[in-house]
């Protein structure tokens, strides 16, 4: 490996490290207690509140002010889905039944179609290119100038002109 793949699996590592210590105790939570952490959050609409709106507050890119990144009203709206819906639990049972049968890759293991990837700055951690390319054909890679784990709602445009742009690419103009 050269220095500067070093360098960035060290500065990877590192970060995943010190997110994991702050913020993934949620998915642990998820994963292990789905059904219990549902009840807890469908019999509260604080405590559904809080879960989520923490969520977007520490995974967006919003410079310490979560409306920077959403307005109230759209914060309002997410977590009234989910209230009234009554489907936080469906939401995040995925994790528990990744966790029974996580994604591994084997040796020889390849994703042969053409995959593009965005790659926003403020996104939950995320391996170096290289490492992702061991598993993936990708065939385009955007590093996005701003925006989180929530693309779609918080960066819509940027989102939507990089998919584009992939179609374009794999399947021409």
């Amino acid at each position: 490996m050269t220095e500067d793949i070093d360098n960035e699996t060290q500065q990877y590592k590192t970060y995943l490290k010190s997110w994991n210590e702050k913020e993934a105790s949620y998915a642990l939570i998820q994963s292990t207690k789905p059904l219990s952490l549902a009840y807890g959050l469908n019999d509260s609409p604080i405590g559904l509140c809080a879960w989520i709106i923490e969520k977007f507050n520490a995974w967006s890119d919003n410079n310490g002010n979560i409306e920077n990144s959403f307005t109230k009203d759209e914060l309002l709206a997410n977590v009234s889905l989910y209230w009234f819906t009554q489907t936080i639990h469906s939401s995040i049972r995925i994790y528990h039944e990744t966790s029974l049968k996580p994604l591994v890759f084997k040796e020889n293991d390849f994703v042969h179609l053409p995959v593009g990837f965005a790659n926003f700055p403020k996104e939950i951690p995320v391996p170096p290119r290289k490492y992702i390319e061991k598993g993936f054909n990708i065939v385009h890679w955007t590093e996005m100038p701003k925006g989180g784990h929530f693309a779609a709602f918080e960066e819509p445009e940027l989102l939507s002109a990089d998919v584009t742009a992939f179609f374009k690419k794999i399947i021409g103009s």
